[in-house]
């Protein structure tokens, strides 16, 4: 299943980029499920993010490498998570971060994500909570790279 959200912001991407912070991910946790956060290694190739939602009594270990980063000769910049380890039910994460040059100056940052879980329903009943978690980061991104 696919999702993919676009935020106009008013920084260039250089700029956008370098914001993605240890802080950035944390301002953009949703206030449920709770986050815990182990280990932010940044954005770029090798970097590992490590966090732990909570439900309640129930906890589940996220952690996700970061494959790839880089520009791209348009100056869009860009960086790529994928699970590692998932919390059920999901089976399958990859989130492309990319950071366009913006029509009338700025960025637009667009959140595109592929995930699967063992199977297609489950898969499109996940899609509005999905949808909603990074709908979620479009005004903490609008303010902060305002």
């Amino acid at each position: 299943m696919h999702v993919t959200l676009r935020t106009p912001v008013a920084q260039p991407p250089a700029q956008v980029f370098a914001g993605f912070t240890r802080e950035l991910f944390l301002a953009l946790a949703p206030p449920f499920p709770k986050l815990r956060l182990h280990r932010f290694d940044g954005c770029q190739r090798g970097d590992q993010v490590e966090i732990e939602l909570v439900s309640g009594p129930l906890r589940q270990r996220w952690t996700s490498l970061i494959t790839d980063h880089g520009v791209e000769p348009d100056g869009t910049h860009f960086f790529v998570d994928e699970g590692q380890v998932l919390p059920a039910p999901l089976r399958y994460w990859r989130h492309r971060h990319l950071i366009e040059p913006g029509p009338r100056g700025g960025s637009v940052i667009v959140d595109a994500l592929a995930f699967r879980t063992a199977s297609p329903i489950l898969d499109a009943l996940l899609y509005p909570l999905m949808w909603a978690q990074f709908a979620y980061r479009q005004p903490i991104y609008r303010r902060v790279f305002a």
